[in-house]
């Protein structure tokens, strides 16, 4: 599992060009399927997945994932000024990898945070820099729980879906981003980053693991979908998003130490939420 935490722009590059895969890969994606995940199995690990997640949570805390400071870089919507102050969603905010280097660095911010995790959500609120008066984390499963039981409709300048949606079965995909649309205000944008098809993540999964087309379930029982952005485009406008940006940020994870370099893949995209005059 690895959410691109340690972003080096030195080997990222960005395009929108298909993936052109060697034999090899196409191999590999072949004997995949081979042998699939049952039905019976994959129901099981869709009605515990929330358990699954619990799981990870309890055995890791706040030591799996580092900060994300690289988020102001990529998505410069995301800085912010002393006069305007910004209201943000963190969908899956796990421990606060994302909204703690935000605060610190002085964003002008109010956040809400949710989390699948009622463990993730404790860890969060555990942290020493938590501030109810900046921060309402709460225990949330963005499929089935409406936002706007918590959050105002139409009250929020940002979205951020950062390593989230990856973990959600796509049939269920519409749904969330439906969820999203309510709480956005008009013009409002969703800033989105996950794993992108054909990533070296998608390649090393063996047979045995493949739950449906470009989804995976992990040993751990977690799961993991790997996005094109002609599936994340045609996702987003149905649900009354218009397309901002939408590319695959092309890195390699390198340490020269361990003798790693490895290539990564990923989707990159912000949407905005359709202006009510649009048609």
């Amino acid at each position: 599992m690895d959410d691109c935490s340690n972003n080096n722009s030195r080997f990222q590059e960005e395009t929108t060009s298909p993936v052109q895969l060697s034999d090899h890969d196409q191999a590999i994606l072949a004997k995949q399927n081979t042998r699939m995940v049952s039905s019976f199995k994959a129901q099981e690990i869709e009605k515990n997945s929330k358990k699954h997640w619990d799981i990870f949570y309890k055995n890791n805390g706040n030591r799996f994932f580092k900060d994300r400071h690289w988020t102001t870089r990529e998505f410069s919507e995301l800085l912010g000024d002393d006069i305007h102050q910004k209201h943000i969603l963190e969908i899956g905010c796990g421990v606060g990898n994302l909204i703690y280097p935000l605060l610190a660095d002085g964003l002008n911010a109010i956040f809400y945070a949710c989390d699948f995790s009622p463990r993730a959500i404790e860890c969060l609120k555990s942290n020493p820099c938590y501030d109810p008066l900046f921060i309402n984390a709460f225990n949330c499963d963005i499929v089935t729980d409406e936002l706007t039981t918590k959050i105002p409709e139409n009250s929020l300048d940002l979205v951020t879906a950062i390593f989230v949606l990856s973990a959600i079965h796509p049939d269920n995909h519409r749904t969330v981003i439906s969820n999203i649309y309510k709480v956005l205000k008009y013009g409002g944008l969703l800033l989105f980053r996950d794993y992108g098809i054909y990533d070296m993540a998608q390649l090393r999964f063996k047979p045995g693991h493949k739950i449906a087309d470009n989804f995976y379930m992990r040993q751990d029982g977690t799961r993991s979908y790997f996005f094109s952005i002609e599936y994340f485009q045609n996702l987003m406008e149905t649900n009354g998003f218009i397309e901002c940006s939408n590319k695959y940020v092309c890195k390699r994870t390198v340490n020269i130490k361990e003798d790693v370099d490895v290539p990564r893949r990923f989707i990159q995209a912000t949407f905005s939420k359709r202006l009510s005059t649009d048609v």
